[in-house]
């Protein structure tokens, strides 16, 4: 039987550990030119983006966020040490670039290069007056001026909503940046607690006192992606025109996202997204006062929208009835277009249920933001496909070459959704969220997943399973297929333990999907009317988030408790990018003890942890079946592409490299010809040399020090981990930081390790 080569570009790190992650090499595989080829950016840095929203109920969980960041930073600066068994170190390394105690090593390589930057959900108005850039506000800023209903998508570094005083940043740049190796020019942060505190005063200047039409989506959308960004928007005839390009933002990004690094999105919100369409009229969702200061009502739907929104006559009573039979509900008395009453069209609902409600759907599809986070193409303001910015490279005056796929992007939502729907164990959070698998996989034998519970089919205007989890301003009936328990009103003697209750509602706001505790002292009365976006001040409410006050005779206006509404169209994102994704809970099972590990986000940090644990530094391999010899060893050819600094191309034996055999020449020919190789100065090739059968190889795949030794002597060479063979093919700690379906990793060890910028092509014979 003969065999054929698959070629995989690997583009792997200067330093620590280096891995492939490939595709399909099994035999059978189809020979295509897109499984031939896949490549690993260099994965030493991480650029974390916090998404806030910053409306005003979310005050409470922007400090719990506060709380839970440095967890996530910390985790990844200066991961713990551990023994042989996984016990941790009695005295863990105070700094990153210390050793670890004899006997013990980290759980993962530190990250030695991270950007922390910061955005809010509040883009204006889209075009409309509903949120103007600058407000006189008595309420929310004492008799001051609130800037925030626009932070244009740019980084937000403020340090007061309501001030004009900045956080100090990296030279300026509205972000953080850490470097306990003072590698950067100049040099960034080397102070954990420092970098800490930085990062708490930027989530809290955030605030809460933004636009109510929040486009938490969008926001991280027109900083990362948007090949184009606006610098104005204004209605020219009738129709949202977007006008110049916001050079600012552009520079704000290049300086911010390293072509070459690890994206991490942590997005925190408690209300669903409301990223209105920026073109056409679609911003008058938005418009609350007409040219004559009248205000606005939107026309009402056809009839046809309430039984199928997916219907084709499902349209504004405003629009053109093409062919569709005429609608009686669709004449006003005055025989114009009839239009919502006002208890119909609450400016604080305009984003809800739109299609059924209107007729038209205002807002950008979420496709879009799911082809932002995975595709290297992207329409720009004319739809013209462009390269995608989030994978392209940003500077290409600098000396990285390199820019990332879609496997280095990572976006965490903290949503409205309850934990107990997304938790391995309902009753017990500390246990972890679920993985990308488990919420795909079949609760019971009807096929429903988790996904059908919490999101349900959007497209088909399917609802949730979780009855929680349907939007609705009347009350809600039915039981949670998670926990068992049934939806409660007010009156019933005891509360459902995870939204409370239903409540009455005037018609201008939606039912909870939970609720959660307030921290003890942070309880709010809502009779101080200095308080932005209380929500107890209705002194007849029967509200789950309102107690007895005694300021108020007793009536409900304490407010105890926050809540979040359900995040559907942000869970539907998250779905889209499966295993790039991590689903948590914004409503926390535990806000009363900081050392537990399902306090606040905790649980949400941990799971992004283990995710980028998988890709920092020595990746870990999925799906990937390599026949491995008796011995331990591959039949495979690694080669290192580099530029020749100075022009003198070494291939040291003493490092791990040779120079390439005539025998495997085709193979720098193809390299040569690989669809990056245009965009990158390789002019120097070298064969990695893989550990020796014997003491070599045996120390490369079980000693985990690094360099391994083999009979006293350090080892500087390459060989193979993979955990998921019987036995082990090495020593599984060296994989135990990988997921349980990615455990292996290619190791390259000593002075094996690639150089900086180079980029290893693995050649792997395939029967």
């Amino acid at each position: 039987m003969g065999s054929s080569s698959v070629v995989l570009a690997l583009g792997l790190v200067a330093c620590n550990d280096a891995v492939v992650h490939s595709t399909c090499v099994r035999p059978g595989c189809p020979q295509t030119e897109e499984n031939q080829t896949f490549e690993l950016p260099q994965t030493d840095k991480l650029d974390l983006l916090l998404v806030l929203d910053n409306s005003r109920s979310m005050a409470d969980k922007q400090a719990l966020l506060a709380s839970a960041v440095p967890d996530l930073v910390l985790g990844l600066v200066n991961p713990p040490c551990v023994g042989p068994e996984g016990v941790p170190a009695m005295t863990p390394p105070g700094h990153p670039l210390d050793p670890c105690p004899a006997g013990t090593r980290r759980v993962m390589a530190p990250v030695l290069d991270i950007h922390i930057g910061v955005l809010s959900s509040s883009l204006g108005g889209h075009g409309a007056d509903g949120c103007p850039d600058v407000v006189q506000s008595e309420q929310a800023c004492a008799g001051g001026t609130n800037t925030t209903n626009n932070d244009k998508g740019h980084l937000v570094a403020r340090l007061d909503a309501c001030g004009p005083s900045a956080a100090p940043t990296y030279e300026d740049r509205g972000f953080l940046a850490w470097d306990p190796a003072q590698s950067l020019s100049p040099p960034g942060e080397d102070d954990f607690l420092g970098l800490g505190g930085s990062l708490r005063d930027m989530v809290a200047g955030v605030g809460p006192l933004g636009c109510e039409y929040e486009s938490q989506l969008e926001s991280v959308y027109r900083f990362l992606v948007d090949p184009e960004p606006y610098e104005s928007i204004s209605v020219v005839n009738n129709r949202a025109t977007p006008d110049g390009t916001d050079t600012a933002l552009l520079q704000q990004r290049a300086a911010f996202l390293r072509s070459d690094s690890l994206l991490a999105i942590v997005m925190v919100s408690d209300e669903n997204d409301c990223s209105i369409k920026e073109y056409g009229q679609f911003y008058y969702v938005g418009q609350e006062k007409t040219s004559e200061g009248m205000d606005v009502r939107l026309p009402r739907a056809r009839s046809e929208c309430a039984i199928d929104p997916n219907d084709p006559c499902c349209k504004s009573c405003g629009q053109d009835p093409g062919s569709c039979p005429a609608d009686p509900t669709c004449t006003s008395p005055e025989g114009g277009p009839a239009l919502l009453a006002p208890e119909e069209d609450p400016k604080n609902l305009r984003c809800w249920d739109q299609k059924r409600r209107f007729g038209i759907d205002f807002l950008y599809p979420v496709d879009r933001y799911v082809k932002a986070f995975t595709s290297t193409e992207i329409q720009d303001r004319a739809g013209n496909l462009v390269p995608n910015p989030l994978f392209s490279d940003l500077d290409p005056n600098d000396d990285v070459w390199r820019a990332r796929d879609a496997g280095s992007v990572f976006f965490a939502g903290i949503v409205g959704v309850p934990w107990q729907d997304i938790a391995r164990d309902p009753t017990n959070l500390a246990q972890g969220l679920k993985s990308t698998a488990e919420l795909e996989a079949p609760l019971d034998a009807s096929g429903r997943t988790t996904w059908d519970v919490i999101l349900g089919d959007p497209t088909k205007y399917v609802k949730p399973l979780d009855p929680l989890m349907i939007e609705s301003v009347a009350k809600r009936a039915g039981t949670n297929p998670i926990t068992g328990d049934a939806l409660v009103d007010a009156n019933a003697p005891e509360e459902n333990p995870i939204n409370g209750h239903e409540r009455t509602i005037a018609g201008d706001d939606l039912q909870y999907a939970c609720i959660f505790p307030l921290p003890q002292g942070q309880e709010r009365d809502c009779t101080d009317d200095t308080l932005a976006g209380c929500d107890c001040k209705d002194t007849t409410n029967d509200s789950p988030l309102c107690a007895q006050n005694p300021a108020s005779g007793g009536a409900p206006t304490l407010q105890v408790r926050a809540k979040a509404y359900p995040g559907l169209r942000q869970l539907e994102v998250l779905k889209g990018l499966g295993e790039q994704a991590v689903v948590g809970s914004v409503c926390p099972a535990r806000i009363d003890d900081l050392a537990a590990p399902d306090h606040g986000y905790r649980p949400v940090m941990a799971a992004l942890q283990e995710r980028l644990k998988a890709r920092v530094h020595n990746a870990c391999l999925r799906d990937v079946d390599f026949a491995i010899d008796p011995k331990g060893g591959l039949p495979a050819v690694l080669i290192e592409a580099r530029h020749a600094e100075g022009g003198a191309c070494t291939c040291d034996p003493s490092t791990g490299r040779i120079e390439v055999p005539e025998a495997h020449a085709s193979l720098v020919t193809r390299i040569q010809t690989h669809p990056r190789a245009a965009g990158e100065p390789w002019d120097c090739f070298c064969m990695m040399i893989q550990a020796e059968a014997g003491a070599a190889r045996h120390a490369c795949q079980e000693d985990v020090n690094d360099p391994p030794l083999a009979s006293g002597e350090p080892v500087h060479r390459w060989c193979y981990i993979d955990g998921a063979t019987t036995p082990p093919t090495g020593n599984p700690e060296l994989v135990s930081d990988c997921p349980d379906n990615q455990q292996r990793r290619f190791r390259i060890t000593g002075d094996a390790k690639p150089l900086p910028k180079a980029s290893l092509f693995l050649t792997y014979p395939v029967e």
